[in-house]
């Protein structure tokens, strides 16, 4: 079949009230295909967590990730007490090797990292441009405090208008990294399955965002949605982000000029602990011993459930300008 008919008969069962832009899937990443996907970070902690990031080596003899055929775990040690005055405590940080710019991602978490002290994202940014090339956060969360919170980060002269069609609350309007101690524009959502426990109760759930020349959307449906759309829910080939409702966090260009404002990103996931936003509202948390420090040093069966599992990762791009055929790759 031609992939011209192929867009024309999938477009026939899109209700033409919500037709829209038609992504087409170009990465698909499962179990081990994790590891030729993303590349290993053995980096310092550039948010000043109580963590060493090891390499890909190192992650796999130490368990701190390992792949099934469809299931890829990332995590924090939770068996060594630390020296207070040696290195931080061993986890992962990893990076797509691919960058992206227009695209929807999907990524279909079935639990993620909990517990005081722990901060894990799942976003997008250019490290070797930051912060002039923008950074947008897709989960993340600190200390199972609240719900998801979505974030842009930008160099100056980035704003969002306080009115706009969403289902979260924003935090900030400026996304200026030099304000507000690069707290960025965020949104949170309203929905307390989105992060953290509830998360992991409800067997998790879809993150996806969209980024196009004019905005950003992210959406989040939890495992038992009765709306999570079937172009998500079943893994299809192409995608309608235009079907899929109103999102928990819209980001529009009205006062922001993307093509200054935002490169093309790698994705990133990474598991901190303490640190700039862990470490700052570690008090506030409910029940949280000691100094976040001390915990992390001395407390590692704490950090049992501080950890990533991740059915998959979807990526699509615009089927208009992308041949489905010889683009589409598979990581397993």
């Amino acid at each position: 079949m031609r992939f011209s008919t192929f867009i024309a008969l999938t477009a026939l069962f899109i209700p033409a009230c919500a037709y829209g832009a038609i992504y087409s899937l170009s990465d698909e990443v499962y179990g081990p295909g994790f590891y030729s996907f993303f590349e290993w970070e053995a980096i310092e902690d550039p948010t000043h967590g109580r963590v060493t990031y090891v390499d890909k080596p190192t992650s796999i003899h130490q368990n701190l990730t390992y792949a099934t055929s469809d299931t890829f775990i990332l995590r924090t040690d939770f068996k060594t007490v630390l020296d207070p005055n040696g290195p931080g405590r061993n986890s992962v940080r990893i990076r797509s090797k691919k960058t992206y710019t227009s695209h929807v991602a999907v990524f279909d978490v079935r639990h993620i990292p909990q517990g005081c002290g722990t901060w894990p994202a799942i976003w997008e940014t250019l490290e070797a441009n930051w912060p002039n090339g923008g950074e947008i956060d897709i989960m993340e969360g600190v200390n199972d405090e609240g719900t998801n919170q979505a974030t842009l980060h930008t160099s100056p002269d980035c704003l969002m208008p306080t009115s706009r069609t969403m289902a979260g609350t924003p935090t900030y309007d400026t996304c200026d990294v030099t304000l507000n101690f690069n707290a960025g524009c965020g949104v949170k959502f309203p929905t307390a399955s989105s992060f953290g426990p509830a998360f992991n109760t409800n067997g998790g759930g879809w993150y996806a965002m969209e980024r196009s020349q004019t905005y950003f959307k992210i959406w989040f449906w939890s495992r038992n949605d009765c709306d999570v759309p079937s172009d998500v829910a079943h893994a299809r080939s192409f995608v309608n982000p235009d079907a899929w409702g109103t999102p928990a966090a819209y980001f529009p260009n009205t006062f922001c000029d993307f093509s200054t404002h935002f490169d093309p990103q790698n994705i990133i996931i990474n598991l901190t602990l303490c640190g700039d936003w862990a470490g700052s509202t570690y008090s506030q948390g409910t029940g949280c011993p000691l100094t976040c420090v001390d915990h992390v040093n001395y407390n590692a069966s704490a950090f049992t459930d501080a950890y990533f599992d991740f059915a998959s990762i979807r990526v699509y791009q615009d089927s208009r300008k992308n041949n489905y055929r010889q683009e589409r790759q598979i990581f397993r």
